[in-house]
């Protein structure tokens, strides 16, 4: 068997064997097989793609390479919920305490930012004091004692993912379904939770752009996660317009906390809650309703506020912001955009709204750069809703007035006022369970 072989039997659009597949990921990742030669066979999986079967042996196989977290200690209802990536997206910071008041076992392993969508840990990075790296045995123990933990990927998760996507990064090969499936899943099932809910989100602001592409991918992943034994569900969610009104590290953990407070902005609240529902369905084998009930009572009785604040504190978190905004809000806003003329609020493409709030310090442009955790954008206004001239329609968050009005004018493109009221779209567009 050589690489060679196996790239030539995939660029005639042939099905690859779990064994050659297995022979292509390890060998890459322990650097045997070339940059040059994975590259080839990744831009032939991009233009020929790959069966069901052959997606399956590719996550078995990138899994095989890491460490998988034991979490048998905690029980049957361990659970864990990934995001596609989006805009504004905080739902980690809400759905996994209202679903550990709900007796879910919330073992999370998250990343950071990427391009213009933004990282659980980053946000958590925020929070002055919050530990973000355990061992094993502390993340298992933090579980145990507050029934929910969100640590940064280790070096030893899956380590066939980090090269390979790096390599896919930079060779313009990462819009293939089967590969951003198994990138994702093996990460997942390396996490090693039996219960697993995915949020694939749709949508000018993530990376699936059609209703198609993320039911393919959604079903994907399920077919992948059961084909590995564990329960996963699958949530289509629109990205046609941020989720919620921040942007931003520390200003999406203060809009966060008004959501654990009962309020928030609607759509925030109902996808959180029917994600914490989706994951108690899975792991109770309980209805719909049933689920979304227990997670509306977690909510409205404060359970999933105390559970968010035991969280933080356990993992050396200091808490205190959750009585004291300014301590996540230090300045105001270096800049605001107005409307120009009255009408209808609306949001022209929510990509640009991620990469306003890169521009204003909350993201990185290269790897290599620092975030400014208090940086971000604060929307005033939703979709749909009526806006009369001169009303603010957002604020820009950052340390520089240079950053501020590259913001600005980036938000200028996508952030409109229109004559007709916009078309809106419900949250939850698909379950798959």
């Amino acid at each position: 068997m050589n690489i060679l072989d196996i790239i030539s039997k995939k660029k005639a659009g042939e099905e690859l064997s779990k064994e050659e597949i297995e022979f292509f990921v390890s060998g890459y990742t322990e650097s045997v097989i070339p940059d040059y030669q994975a590259s080839a066979l990744l831009m032939a999986i991009v233009l020929k793609g790959m069966t069901e079967k052959e997606t399956v042996f590719l996550t078995e196989a990138m899994l095989k390479t890491g460490n998988i977290k034991d979490l048998s200690s905690l029980g049957e209802n361990t659970a864990d919920k990934h995001s596609t990536g989006g805009v504004g997206d905080k739902t980690t910071l809400i759905a996994m305490p209202i679903a550990a008041a709900m007796g879910m076992k919330i073992a999370k392993m998250s990343g950071r930012a990427l391009g213009h969508t933004g990282g659980t840990i980053d946000k958590l990075e925020a929070i002055k004091g919050y530990k973000i790296n355990l061992s094993e045995e502390e993340f298992i123990k933090t579980v145990e004692k507050t029934s929910l933990s969100v640590i940064y990927t280790d070096e030893t998760s899956v380590p066939a993912d980090k090269k390979i996507y790096a390599l896919r990064d930079v060779t313009g090969t990462t819009d293939s379904l089967p590969l951003i499936a198994s990138s994702i899943m093996s990460k997942k099932l390396s996490s090693g939770a039996k219960n697993i809910l995915l949020d694939v989100k749709m949508g000018s602001g993530s990376f699936m752009k059609t209703k198609e592409d993320a039911e393919k991918l959604g079903r994907l992943m399920v077919k992948i996660g059961g084909e590995n034994g564990r329960r996963v569900g699958a949530l289509i969610t629109d990205m046609d317009e941020p989720l919620g009104l921040s942007v931003g590290n520390a200003l999406e953990i203060l809009e966060a906390l008004e959501v654990l407070g009962g309020g928030g902005e609607e759509r925030l609240r109902t996808l959180c809650l029917k994600i914490a529902a989706a994951m108690a369905e899975l792991s109770f084998s309980v209805s719909e309703e049933e689920a979304l009930k227990a997670a509306e009572e977690a909510l409205i009785s404060g359970a999933a506020k105390e559970k968010f604040r035991e969280w933080i504190t356990a993992q050396g978190g200091n808490a205190s912001f959750m009585e004291n905004e300014s301590l996540l809000k230090p300045y105001p806003p270096r800049a605001k955009l107005f409307a120009k003329e009255s009408g209808y609020f609306t949001v022209l493409n929510t990509e640009k709204i991620g990469m306003a709030a890169l521009l204003s310090g909350a993201g990185r442009l290269k790897k290599e750069d620092k975030i400014d955790y208090f940086a971000g954008i604060l929307l005033k206004k939703k979709k749909g809703d009526k806006v009369e001239k001169g009303e603010v329609l957002a604020e820009i968050y950052s340390e520089s007035d240079e950053k501020a009005e590259e913001a600005k004018k980036t938000l200028e493109k996508t952030l409109a006022v229109v004559k007709e009221e916009p078309q809106k779209t419900d949250i939850v567009i698909k379950t798959i369970m």
